[in-house]
């Protein structure tokens, strides 16, 4: 089953219509887009806790990394550009964290709230290479967005 974006945001803008706490959307958005696609493995978020370290927030899948510096793995580049990182084959990604083995590829985006700081990274692994794609990517910042930066 493939996502039906203009579906999942209808869902999403209903399920979090009002709610300002930023760990309960967390916890809507992660459950919402995993069971949405079949592509999904695990999806989650890493919460900025402190300066340059990320540490596991609200997420659907097999376990996680407690704790992500900003120097490390995909979800710290993410962190530290500010930038979609979209990773075709994770094993090609220098410095890729290696948090569940069946991890072949994967897409991690940058939340920021209203003020535009940054309060974490949105995480989707897939156990598929090469899964993900730039629509993938303008669809999933535009939810974060809608929910996040309002």
């Amino acid at each position: 089953m493939r996502v039906n974006y203009s579906d999942l945001h209808k869902t999403i803008a209903a399920l979090t219509e009002g709610e300002d706490d930023e760990v309960a959307l967390m916890a809507t958005v992660a459950c919402e887009v995993h069971h949405s696609d079949d592509r999904f493995d695990w999806t989650g978020f890493y919460r900025v806790t402190a300066p340059e370290l990320l540490k596991i927030g609200p997420y659907q899948g097999g376990h996680g990394c407690l704790v992500i510096p900003f120097s490390r793995g995909v979800c710290g580049a993410a962190a530290r550009t500010g930038e979609a990182q979209l990773v075709a084959d994770v094993n090609a990604f220098p410095g890729h964290i290696a948090c569940a083995s069946s991890t072949q590829s994967e897409l991690v985006l940058p939340v920021y709230n209203s003020d535009r700081r940054l309060i974490g990274v949105f995480d989707i692994d897939s156990d598929q290479a090469d899964i993900f794609t730039q629509d993938d990517v303008a669809n999933l910042q535009a939810l974060l967005r809608i929910v996040f930066e309002k």
